[in-house]
């Protein structure tokens, strides 16, 4: 990021001085992703400069790099020929991304400028619901017929294969489209000329539905290994591919999301840095607002037990030590299940595997805690023994409560259609709070008489 800041500090000088073939010789050696970064760090105004003194080859390349508000500066500058260039060069997927996150103003321009090829594919994209195949999915793709020659395949590769996202993989359709096959470009160039393309290909072929959730296809990916990914309609229509720098962004979207929901915070498509203060405040502030009150409960409990605690004002001491450690249990147990179901390991048939094996681990955890705290509670802090067991007591039970919690809660979001993200650290704590008060009090009243 240092050297990032630098470099761009020196592009920055360049350009206000003028010594535009000198920043042309930078970035002719740059990556596009390296100068779309690089980009993100110069001031707005330079932005335009930089960009128009990238090569041809490098410029939609950089573009569909850029994130959203760098992508709408430029295209408020750009002139429609310049428009034109940029959007008729990108992949159809990416085309129909900057759509998407464009304001409705700047995609009638868009569109205007699309030549009519590239204007129907990123229509057909865009009729795809949020998050499923389809809607990350690219129509350029390298298609085949079953009875060319491996000779006649090379030659139809050669003359469109700039214009696809990827000819490593080449797919066979029949005559109504229908997805028979798959060949690789390796498989090709060992082939003999005169060969058929039907003799030669996979039949056998991995596909996803393009209505197909954009997780399960990361999960497709990751279980068959593979770096592209053919997309079929309902009638088994080759529609699409996608390839694997695709699904790394589903990850890391969705990634982004869990650990947002289960932070307690609505998710937000943009970066950090450029999230305004309000716009965080209202992904904060419902949670919050929840949790709040959900949390009075606890206050309810204590009010009830008022004068057992007046009684015996040493049980306060030990109040947040109790309900710290069932949050945390609960929130250990959930943390597995959630990563267990993400991964497609657990199912909500499994509960009782969950129940028996979150109750062994609750047994263990909660007699050693206990153990541990019984020494202290005895040798620092010395309160009597009727006080010590109902401290200890509370301890093992709470534990176990909240594992099992904890491990419930996921698996039953899933059932009923909700993330399991949602049962994460901050819902579990309100909950187990308010049991474990209610643990300690009945044990304190077992114990001491109150």
């Amino acid at each position: 990021m240092r050297e990032s800041n630098v470099l761009s500090g020196t592009l920055t000088a360049l350009a206000e001085e003028k010594k535009y073939n000198s920043i042309k010789d930078i970035l002719r050696t740059m990556n596009p992703a390296d100068i779309a970064e690089l980009f993100g760090a110069v001031p707005e105004q330079t932005l335009p400069i930089l960009f128009r003194l990238l090569s041809q080859d490098q410029a939609a390349e950089t573009f569909s790099e850029m994130d959203s508000d760098q992508q709408q500066t430029l295209i408020e500058v750009f002139s429609d020929r310049e428009l034109r260039e940029v959007v008729n060069e990108l992949c159809a997927d990416d085309a129909a991304d900057l759509v998407d996150d464009m304001p409705a103003n700047v995609v009638k321009r868009i569109l205007r400028q699309a030549d009519p090829e590239m204007r129907q594919m990123i229509n057909e994209l865009l009729k795809y619901p949020e998050d499923t195949a389809g809607s990350i999915m690219t129509p350029e793709f390298v298609r085949l017929n079953p009875d060319m020659t491996v000779d006649e395949a090379v030659r139809s590769i050669r003359s469109t294969g700039l214009e696809k996202e990827t000819i490593n993989d080449c797919y066979i359709t029949d005559g109504t489209s229908r997805l028979t096959g798959t060949v690789s470009i390796r498989t090709l160039i060992v082939s003999g000329g005169g060969e058929r393309i039907r003799d030669i290909m996979e039949e056998n072929v991995i596909f996803v539905d393009a209505k197909e959730d954009q997780e399960e296809v990361a999960r497709v990916f990751d279980k068959y290994n593979l770096m592209v990914l053919p997309v079929v309609d309902a009638e088994r229509h080759l529609v699409g591919i996608i390839t694997v720098d695709d699904v790394l962004d589903v990850l890391k979207k969705e990634t982004t999301e869990d650990m947002e929901i289960m932070a307690a915070m609505m998710p937000s498509d943009r970066p950090y840095i450029k999230t305004s203060v309000l716009e965080l405040w209202k992904n904060r502030i419902p949670w919050l607002l929840a949790l709040m009150i959900s949390a009075t409960v606890t206050g309810t409990i204590i009010s009830r037990y008022e004068d057992a605690l007046a009684a015996c004002v040493t049980l306060t001491a030990y109040i947040p030590m109790l309900m710290d450690t069932g949050g945390n249990s609960g929130s250990q147990s959930s943390t597995s299940v959630i990563r267990a179901l993400s991964l497609h390991e657990l199912d909500f048939s499994d509960g009782l595997k969950v129940i028996w094996k979150e109750a062994r681990v609750a047994v263990l955890c909660g007699v050693t805690l206990a153990a541990v705290n019984f020494g202290k509670l005895m040798l620092f802090d010395r309160v009597g023994m009727q006080v010590a067991a109902a401290v200890c007591c509370t301890m093992v039970v709470t534990v176990l409560v909240s594992k099992m919690v904890g491990g419930i809660l996921p698996l039953a979001a899933k059932k009923l259609r909700f993330d399991p993200a949602v049962m994460a650290s901050p819902l579990i704590t309100t909950v187990v709070d308010a049991m474990s008060l209610m643990i300690y009090f009945q044990f304190a009243q077992a114990f001491l008489g109150l």
